[in-house]
């Protein structure tokens, strides 16, 4: 579990899941390229990675929709490090809408920052990362699992990355790159209250994790973050081609 001398690029990077994995890569000695939209917030994560192993991360401000900027955060990473080893995809959306309520544009939306932009930053990466022997982990959910009602096209995209994952991990197996997804349940972030979620609906949403998660209760972002940091180590060197719940049990409930 030590990055010392690796690098490792962060989409998503300003807040959440994403903030939680890169402080504690840089915990663990890693080299970061923090990636996100609000400048901000991501100078904020930089501080905060800096306070813990004196390295100054790269912060690159940026759209993961949009192909220039795309290919900017593969450019500038080279351009200061020279090298690639893990890359993180992180940057992620939610939106509400059955079949009867949404629409192509929602639906556009949605695939194009969940799956897209996935799609182009691995793409690019890639070369970069066989030269390294370096591995992917992709955030999903368990939405990607397990079907649930009025969330169809991110059911859908998260669907689409696990399989992804599947997918590219056996394309790079012989070339030594790892590829894996993290599942995560109910996490506390900003992620559903940027998605539509008023606070008292947020409220009673965390409230019902006692029913809906095995272990009673909604997880909190640095869990994800050890699950993550786990799959990128040299801990993991024989797993691959995995969509990892981290989710209190919530894959495995059923009603009854």
């Amino acid at each position: 579990m030590e990055f010392k001398t690796k690098v490792i690029v962060i989409t998503g990077a300003s807040s959440g899941i994403g903030a939680a994995t890169a402080v504690r890569f840089a915990k663990l000695g890693g080299l970061l390229t923090l990636v996100g939209r609000n400048l901000e917030k991501l100078n904020e994560t930089a501080e905060k990675c800096l306070a813990e192993n004196g390295q100054q991360a790269l912060v690159v401000k940026a759209d993961v929709t949009n192909e220039e900027d795309v290919k900017l955060i593969v450019d500038q990473t080279l351009e200061k490090y020279g090298r690639i080893d893990v890359l993180i995809n992180n940057a992620g959306i939610i939106e509400n809408g059955s079949i009867e309520e949404t629409n192509l544009t929602q639906y556009d939306r949605v695939m194009g920052t969940n799956v897209r932009s996935i799609y182009q930053l691995t793409m690019l990466t890639v070369p970069h990362l066989v030269k390294s022997k370096g591995n992917i982990v992709s955030i999903s959910s368990v939405c990607g699992l397990r079907a649930f009602p009025g969330l169809v096209a991110y059911n859908m995209s998260k669907s689409a990355v696990d399989q992804f994952t599947k997918c590219v991990a056996l394309e790079l197996a012989p070339k030594g790159v790892r590829v894996n997804s993290v599942n995560p349940g109910v996490i506390v972030t900003e992620l559903h209250k940027r998605g539509g979620m008023d606070e008292e609906t947020y409220k009673n949403f965390l409230e019902k994790c006692k029913q809906t998660h095995a272990l009673q209760r909604p997880g909190n972002v640095d869990e994800v973050a050890a699950a993550i940091t786990f799959l990128a180590s040299d801990s993991a060197s024989f797993i691959t081609g995995v969509n990892l719940p981290v989710d209190g049990g919530r894959h495995a409930m059923c009603p009854r």
